[in-house]
C-alpha cells in the first residue's frame, strides 16, 4: 500500500470524523473508538508512528496553546458522546471497553485544564530527547521515507521554536519548572549539538541505505542527511541551549513543590487521584509511605544481623556503596550480568503465568546522551511493527554508583516479568478497541513492576542476603517515594530533607539519590503509583488466596490480573472478585 504524506491541516479537513447516526449501542461505541484514535493518531504523528502506522510520517505535531485548546475542545466532544450511550445494553465486555474509555477520556480532559503543556520536560527526559530516537519507530525501506524522515529533520525547528514559546508563556505565569534541577538538564540538550553529522544520532538512518539505493541517489541523500542535521536540528538544539540558559533558567521559580504553581495545590491533589488512581488524599499517602519505610527498615535490619555485619545501619550502607566486591570495572560486565539475570528468569517464567506474549526483548545500554541524568534502568517498548523488540535498559553510566545486588530487583521490575511482559500482553490483546493495547495508568503499571520485584523472592532470582538486601532497598525507595514526594509538593520540604530520606533508609547511590529526588520534583504525583499500586496487587492476591485455599493457582492469578491489560485500581479489584466468584463457582461444579 503506498504511504500518504500530507499536512495535518488537510488530514483534518479530509477525514475528521462526523458523529455517528443514533442506533445501536455497541455499534455507536466501537464507532467512538474508532473516530478517537484516528483522531488522535493524526494529531500525533509521532506517536502514530510508534503505533506502527504511517499517515503524516512527514510532519511532527503542533502544539500551540490554540492546538491545545482545539484538542481538549473534541476530547469534551468525545465525552459527550460517551455519555450519550446506555451501559445496560452492553455486553459486559464492551462495559469494561466503556468505563476504561472514560477513565481516559476523564483524566485527558481534566489534565489538559491544567495546561501542562507549558513545562514540556522533566529532569531525566522531554520533547529534546524522545525525539532522538524517532527514527526507530518510523520504517527505512524505499527513498520516500527517507524523504519523510529528511521533512521532519526539518520540522524540528518549527517544533522546538513552539514548545520555547510554551515555556516562555509558563514563565510569564509562573508555571516553571523550579530552578535548583535545571542545571542537570543542560547536558541533555547540548550532547545533540555537533562538529559533525557523522557525530548526530539523527544521522543514523543515512549510515545503513537500502541496498535497492543506486549510487547517485545514495550520494544526495546522505548529503541531504549531512546538511538538515548540521543546518535545522543542531541550529535547533543551539537556539533551545541559549533559550535554556539565558532566559528560562534565570526567570524559573526559586519553589521546589507543585502546590506554589499558580492552582497548585489543586493540581497536585489530582495528580495524586490521576497516578494512584484511587480516591486518595496527599497526607493519607504520606502517613502510608511513613508506615511502610519503618516496616521495610525492620526486615533490612534483620538482614544485617543474619549477615553478622559488625557495625552500625549507616556503616553497613556504606560498606555496600564502597566495596569493589559489588562493582565491575566495564560496562560490557554490567550488561551481561542483566542479561544473565534475565534470561534466569525467562526460563521459569511458564512456572508463573499461563499467558506468556510472543514479543521478544533485549538488553542495552542507556544512550551516552541521557545517561548522566537518567533513571538506574527503564523499558522502553517495542514499536508497534517495528524492526526491535523491547528494551530493558541498564544505565552503565558511573559503574561505581551500579551495584550488582540491585541488579535483581531492577531486572524482574523492568524486564521480566515486570514491565516487559505487561506491556507485551496488553499489545496483543485481541477483539480490543486500539487504544487498551496501550493503556498505561501508572499505578496499574509501576505497582506491577514492584509487585514482580517482590515476586522474585518466590521465584528463586535473589540467591544471597546482599541480593535480598538490595530488593528491600529498592522496595525502601517505592516507599520513601510516597513520603517524599508529598512532602516536597504538599508540605513544604526541602530538596536536602528528601535526599536525606533516602540516604539514611537505603543503599542507593548518592548519585542515584540525587538524580531520582531531582525526578520526583520534576514529574509531581507519578513516584506515588509504584508503591500504591504494589499494596493493591498484593491486597487482591492476599484475598484470593484467602478466599480459594488450596484451590488458588498463582498462574491464573496472575493472568486475571494482566489479561485485560492496563486497568485503573478500582476496575482491576472488580475484576479479581470475578475471578474469584467464577474460580469458586467452577470449584462447586468439579
Amino acid at each position: 500500500m503506498k504511504k500518504y504524506a500530507v499536512s495535518l491541516v488537510l488530514i483534518l479537513v479530509l477525514f475528521w470524523p462526523a458523529r455517528p447516526a443514533a442506533g445501536d449501542e455497541a455499534g455507536d461505541l466501537w464507532q467512538l473508538f474508532e473516530d478517537e484514535w484516528a483522531a488522535r493518531l493524526l494529531e500525533n504523528p509521532l506517536f502514530s508512528s510508534s503505533m506502527g502506522e504511517v499517515v503524516a510520517s512527514n510532519i511532527l505535531p503542533q502544539i500551540t496553546p490554540e492546538d491545545y485548546a482545539r484538542r481538549l475542545e473534541k476530547d469534551e466532544n468525545f465525552r459527550d458522546r460517551l455519555e450519550d450511550i446506555d451501559q445496560r445494553d452492553l455486553s459486559a465486555e464492551d462495559r469494561l471497553n466503556y468505563d476504561l474509555f472514560e477513565f481516559v477520556l476523564f483524566h485527558r480532559i481534566k489534565n489538559a485544564r491544567f495546561r501542562p503543556y507549558r513545562i514540556p520536560f522533566l529532569s531525566d527526559s522531554g520533547f529534546h530527547t524522545s525525539i532522538v530516537r524517532m527514527a526507530e519507530s518510523m520504517p527505512f525501506d524505499d527513498l520516500e521515507d527517507y524523504e519523510n524522515y529528511l521533512a521532519r529533520l526539518r520540522a524540528i525547528p518549527t517544533y522546538f521554536a513552539q514548545q520555547i514559546e510554551n515555556m516562555r508563556l509558563g514563565i510569564a505565569e509562573g508555571f516553571t519548572m523550579p530552578r535548583a534541577i535545571l542545571e542537570g538538564i543542560v547536558p541533555s540538550i547540548s550532547a545533540q549539538i555537533v562538529g559533525n553529522a557523522d557525530d548526530s544520532s539523527f544521522f543514523e538512518p543515512f549510515k545503513s541505505l537500502p541496498e535497492s539505493f543506486d549510487e547517485e541517489t545514495r550520494w544526495l541523500m546522505v548529503l541531504g542527511g549531512e546538511q538538515v542535521v548540521m543546518q535545522d536540528v543542531v541550529g535547533a538544539y543551539e537556539t533551545l541551549l541559549t533559550f535554556f540558559t539565558e532566559e528560562y533558567m534565570p526567570a524559573a521559580r526559586t519553589t521546589l513543590g507543585a502546590n506554589r504553581l499558580p492552582g497548585g495545590e489543586e493540581y497536585y491533589r489530582y495528580l495524586v487521584t490521576y497516578y494512584t488512581t484511587l480516591d486518595l488524599t496527599p497526607e493519607e499517602v504520606h502517613e502510608t509511605g511513613l508506615a511502610e519505610v519503618a516496616r521495610i527498615r525492620g526486615e533490612m535490619e534483620a538482614i544485617i544481623e543474619e549477615l553478622g555485619f559488625e557495625g552500625s545501619f549507616m556503616e553497613f550502607l556504606s560498606f555496600l556503596r564502597t566495596d569493589a566486591r559489588f562493582y565491575v570495572l566495564e560496562p560490557e560486565q554490567l550488561l551481561k550480568e542483566a542479561s544473565y539475570i534475565a534470561k534466569k528468569i525467562d526460563a521459569i517464567m511458564p512456572a508463573y503465568f499461563g499467558i506468556l506474549p510472543r514479543q521478544p526483548y533485549g538488553v542495552r545500554a542507556v544512550p551516552d546522551d541521557i545517561a548522566p541524568n537518567y533513571t538506574t534502568g527503564r523499558y522502553w517498548a517495542a514499536p508497534a511493527n517495528g524492526k526491535r523488540g523491547g528494551l530493558y535498559m541498564v544505565n552503565t553510566y558511573a559503574l561505581d554508583k551500579r551495584p550488582l545486588y540491585n541488579l535483581p530487583a531492577l531486572t524482574l521490575h523492568e524486564a521480566v516479568p515486570g514491565h516487559h511482559h505487561q506491556t507485551s500482553v496488553a499489545g496483543e490483546l485481541e477483539n480490543v478497541p486500539d487504544f487498551r493495547r496501550e493503556l498505561y495508568p501508572h499505578a496499574f503499571g509501576e505497582g506491577w513492576g514492584l509487585y514482580s520485584e517482590k515476586l522474585g523472592v518466590e521465584m528463586g532470582i535473589y540467591n544471597d542476603l546482599y541480593a535480598e538486601f538490595g530488593r528491600l532497598t529498592y522496595e525502601m525507595w517505592r516507599a520513601g517515594r510516597l513520603v517524599v514526594d508529598t512532602g516536597i509538593h504538599f508540605m513544604g520540604w526541602s530538596r536536602s530533607d528528601a535526599i536525606e530520606l533516602f540516604e539514611k533508609n537505603t543503599a542507593l547511590s548518592s548519585h542515584n539519590i540525587r538524580t531520582e529526588v531531582d525526578r520526583y520534583i520534576s514529574w509531581p504525583g507519578q513516584a506515588l503509583a509504584y508503591k500504591i499500586g504494589e499494596m493493591k496487587i498484593l491486597e487482591l492476591r492476599a484475598r484470593a488466596e484467602l478466599a480459594l485455599g488450596d484451590g488458588f493457582d498463582i498462574r491464573a492469578f496472575h493472568d486475571a490480573v494482566l489479561g485485560a491489560g492496563g486497568v485503573p485500581m478500582k476496575i482491576l479489584e472488580a475484576r479479581i472478585d470475578a475471578f474469584i466468584a467464577a474460580e469458586l463457582k467452577q470449584e462447586d461444579t468439579e
